[in-house]
């Protein structure tokens, strides 16, 4: 599955949606889904060979963005990492299957590698709406775990969206 003008779109207004409403967790999720995106578009074989063979510059993408989105799940104190994680493993997982059975049908490949980013970002941008919620009832949200070392809360700012 190629990135389209409209997948582009869709990230954008998630991620700026994000960048005003979420915390650090939520941030650096669709950061990390954003500059992923950017980097598997570039890293695409060309047009004739593509999804021929394992796209290893994408796999590399996507292995990368899965240990990111590992440490974020680990340190972050919100569910909604590990789902991203999972579902960003199944994306991997994609490149395996590749792996071993070359013959794996192009569409198939291109789909199971590119499908999983919508629900992806619609999670991220779900948590960000639950972030959003929690200040508004309490009035903060710790956003890391204790054991992360890290200790970050934000006061309500603005209307609730």
């Amino acid at each position: 599955m190629l990135p389209t003008p409209v997948y582009y779109s869709f990230l954008l207004a998630c991620c700026a949606y994000v960048a005003l409403r979420g915390a650090a967790p939520e941030k650096i999720g669709a950061a990390i889904i954003l500059v992923g995106s950017i980097l598997s578009t570039v890293a695409l074989t060309s047009p004739a060979r593509r999804f021929t063979s394992v796209e290893v510059g994408v796999f590399l993408v996507d292995v990368a963005a899965l240990l990111a989105l590992l440490g974020l799940s680990l340190r972050a104190e919100r569910f909604w990492p590990l789902w991203v994680t999972a579902l960003q493993f199944i994306a991997t997982a994609a490149h395996a299957v590749k792996f071993i059975d070359s013959n794996l049908i192009r569409a198939v490949y291109a789909i199971v590698m590119g499908l999983w980013t919508y629900p992806v970002l619609l999670i991220i941008v779900f948590g960000t709406w639950n972030h959003q919620r929690r200040l508004a009832r309490f009035g903060v949200d710790k956003s890391w775990s204790s054991s992360s070392g890290r200790s970050e809360t934000r006061p309500p700012t603005g209307p609730i969206v």
